[in-house]
């Protein structure tokens, strides 16, 4: 089993940033790949940047140019920087992993872009 802990959520206003850090119970380096997906109310679980192991990271287009995915095996853990935030940023922040045919998802980390 693999527990994924994320952690960095919070309020911000418009323009803001911040960076969230997903924490895994294994070694981040076993994983096939890793993601940060967000669901806002009322909508789908959406992807927002993926990695997966010895590959270039994956963008939405909404991530692109703001945001940037990141891992340190070295502690594995799972970042997600987020640059000029938007209220449209606005929703529950999940971390995902896979291994082999098995995919774990975190709690999830509320992020509010508000004035």
């Amino acid at each position: 089993q693999v527990q994924l802990v994320e952690s960095g959520g919070g309020l911000v206003q418009p323009g803001g940033s911040l960076r969230l850090s997903c924490a895994a119970s294994r070694t981040s380096r076993s994983f096939d790949g890793m993601g940060w997906y967000r669901q806002a109310p009322g909508n789908k679980r959406e992807l927002v940047a993926s990695i997966i192991s010895g590959g270039s990271p994956n963008y939405a287009d909404s991530a692109k140019g703001r945001i940037t995915i990141s891992r340190d095996n070295a502690k594995s853990t799972l970042y997600l920087q987020m640059n000029t935030l938007k209220p449209e940023d606005t929703a529950v922040y999940y971390c995902n992993a896979i291994l082999g045919r098995n995919i774990y998802w975190g709690q999830g980390t509320q992020v509010t872009v508000s004035s």
